[in-house]
């Protein structure tokens, strides 16, 4: 059977619970079914919107107008650190799968952006990007792209692996940019930002969409830069969630209500948020789609998940009570819990008791706390130093086997055994090393004694077979690199044929409907003539009869 829980932080925990099971809980972990209850509680935790992130392992979670993140060990039940940062922690991301160790990313009061790798202790940090605090965070299921929002009404997509390359582009080169800027902004808002969320797609086509308080939801497309469509709400959209199949988005609003934003609902040749000719042209969510809760328990809502399943909608409210909502009867379900202080955040954990649950490969047993290097100062980035730290380990465990595979002599598969090694191959760590030795012999200087004369000329040898190792490698590496160049060429070639046979397919379909619809004209002309004769041949038949019954009646009266 199935198990499906979520996770919970709430903001005021001094306020009067009702019960004393409640009583000062900051973060809770809720089964949602088969069975609704309370599996696990942490204390000494009180969060904003968007301060909460989880990982298998681990819960962090920033602390409201504090420059700390509480670190909570799921699998010990217990808090496991307190980190301290310079300046205030106003928005928390995970950079990774869920299963694995991550990267956490932190947005800061200062409109800072700062990546933290869970397992080697190295924080990333950019300089002010956002003229005001950094209160939302997106990470894009690539991991390629992260999203940051803040009341200056902007959001700035970023580049992670620039941010934690350890190469750095020459503070010479005016036409590189900076890697702690972003890739670009997008300022079509005109309030401040309150939610951000990206789809689920992994390619080029995703999307991402943010909401403000002017009452706007935009949909981008953040790799381009390009606006796709604009949504103009009734109320101030708090927090939003995304269908699992991209079809639709939910907005939760200040005064209890829910949105269904429907991408398929309006009429359109093609996709709605891809039409270009709908671009300029904002649309309205009709009123029926819009869910209220009854009267006496109606509240903000503060933060929004969907089910596995997609079927169910979970708010977290303002009062402390969390309410489902069915999707498909397009109404409110029912309360699920009440926890008595504001749900400000709020995730659905993955379902539990697969046949085959997963397994992953590397486990964080406990976070490595972050190194402040000179990059939090922001003074000169340019000029901090981003080269490997002799210091820069990585702590964890490999929680499954390490699959060791066999050398191979091949020399078209070295690369691909290279490729997939778990670890670095033998073979190229001893031809990387007797590279090491021919530079360092060819480097070093005369010493002026003897016997260093001498060992160099005992060790012409090995060097010159050291020398015809490094030709083998560098021609293995350019039949490589021609081996991938024409794999290249051929994928190229294959999917210009495809494209070119779609597009012989589809003129093909283009032509006969355009036959078909002639024909059918032709058949519908023939039968309008058909019609038209038929009808003059009665004309015609009616006028005899008439013209036979009158001249019967002119007999009849001249014999009377």
């Amino acid at each position: 059977m199935l198990t499906e829980s979520f996770i919970a932080s709430v903001l005021d925990t001094e306020k009067a619970t009702t019960g004393a099971a409640n009583k000062d809980i900051g973060i809770l972990v809720h089964e949602y079914q088969p069975l609704s209850a309370i599996r696990t509680t942490f204390k000494k935790s009180v969060t904003k919107p968007n301060c909460l992130a989880i990982s298998i392992s681990h819960i962090f979670a920033a602390q409201a107008e504090k420059a700390v993140i509480h670190v909570y060990n799921r699998e010990r039940g217990n808090q496991e650190t307190i980190v301290p940062f310079p300046e205030k922690v106003t928005s928390l991301a995970l950079i990774g799968h869920y299963e694995g160790a991550g990267i956490l990313a932190l947005g800061t009061a200062g409109g800072r952006v700062l990546l933290w790798e869970l397992c080697t202790g190295r924080l990333v940090s950019t300089p002010p990007s956002h003229l005001q605090a950094t209160t939302c965070l997106a990470v894009d299921p690539s991991f390629n792209f992260l999203l940051t929002g803040s009341p200056d009404a902007s959001v700035h997509v970023w580049s992670i692996t620039t941010l934690l390359s350890f190469s750095t582009p020459s503070a010479h080169d005016p036409s590189r940019p900076s890697p702690y800027s972003p890739l670009r902004t997008l300022s079509n808002h005109r309030a401040a930002i309150t939610a951000l969320i990206t789809g689920h797609s992994s390619n080029s086509a995703n999307v991402a969409i943010s909401a403000s308080e002017d009452n706007t939801c935009l949909v981008w497309d953040y790799h381009a830069g390009i606006l796709l469509h604009t949504f103009i709400l009734p109320n101030t959209p708090l927090c939003l969630a995304l269908d699992p199949a991209d079809r639709a988005f939910y907005a939760g609003y200040d005064d209890g209500s829910t949105q269904l934003i429907n991408f398929y609902s309006y009429p359109s040749l093609s996709h709605q948020i891809y039409d270009p000719d709908l671009r300029s042209t904002p649309t309205q969510p009709t009123p029926e789609d819009r869910w209220s809760l009854p009267a006496d328990v109606a509240s903000a809502v503060l933060s929004l998940e969907i089910s596995y399943d997609g079927a169910m909608l979970l708010s977290g409210h303002e009062n402390g009570k969390i309410h489902t909502w069915d999707i498909a009867k397009g109404r409110y379900a029912t309360q699920l819990a009440d926890i008595s202080s504001s749900v400000t955040n709020f995730r659905m954990l993955p379902p539990q008791g697969f046949c085959v649950p997963f397994v992953p490969r590397l486990k964080m047993l406990s976070v490595v706390k972050p190194r402040y290097e000179s990059s939090l100062t922001g003074s000169n980035m340019s000029s901090v130093e981003r080269g490997l730290s002799e210091t820069y380990t990585i702590t964890a465990q490999f929680a499954s086997a390490i699959p060791l595979l066999s050398v191979t002599n091949d020399p078209m598969k070295s690369f691909d055994h290279a490729l997939t090694h778990s670890s670095l191959p033998s073979d190229l760590l001893d031809e990387g090393l007797a590279q090491l030795i021919m530079i360092s012999s060819t480097t070093e200087g005369p010493s002026g004694s003897s016997g260093r004369h001498e060992d160099m000329n005992a060790e012409e040898p090995g060097i010159a077979t050291l020398k015809a190792q490094l030709r083998h490698a560098r021609a293995t590496s350019m039949a490589h690199a021609e081996h991938a160049v024409a794999l290249s060429d051929e994928l190229l070639r294959i999917q210009d044929a495809e494209r070119r046979k779609r597009r012989m397919k589809k003129l093909g379909r283009i032509k006969r409907m355009n036959l078909e619809e002639e024909r059918r004209k032709r058949a519908m002309a023939a039968v309008g003539r058909k019609q038209e004769g038929a009808m003059e041949v009665d004309k015609k038949e009616a006028e005899a009869e008439e013209a036979e019954l009158s001249s019967s009646t002119e007999e009849l009266t001249g014999t009377d």
